[in-house]
């Protein structure tokens, strides 16, 4: 369950930036779900690598090479969906990298207010 959860709110979420940012394109919502899918595979599988290589550039920058490294799964999201997720440079993929993070964030604090669990739990299960 708190997988479709996850896969709402991220699909919001880049609805919302995609609203807010000329610079992304996407072109259908279920183009959105498809996005969140891939992006979801991609932070698994590909971004640990990522943020492991770029570890001392990461400590030097204080954190902020992050969102290089979001912007970088956003652009490989947009080069495996092709035309139907578009990002018109490096620049907007930085700032859309920004905004989902913020809109991503928000989402998940409002739904926990409201007592639905998104993302990783922390402690033990309750029975």
């Amino acid at each position: 369950m708190k997988l479709f959860i996850g896969l709402a709110v991220n699909s919001l979420a880049l609805l919302v930036t995609d609203l807010l940012l000329a610079g992304l394109t996407i072109a259908t919502p279920l183009t959105t779900v498809l996005a969140a899918i891939v992006i979801g595979l991609i932070n698994t599988f590909i971004r640990p690598v990522l943020v492991f290589l770029t570890a001392p550039l990461n400590l030097l920058t204080l954190g902020l090479f992050s969102f290089v490294i979001n912007a970088i799964v956003l652009s490989m999201t947009a080069w495996i969906l092709g035309s139907a997720f578009q990002i018109d440079n490096f620049w907007w993929a930085i700032l859309a990298a920004a905004v989902l993070s913020v809109v991503s964030t928000i989402l998940a604090m409002v739904l926990k207010d409201l007592g639905v669990v998104v993302g990783k739990s922390k402690g033990k299960r309750k029975k």
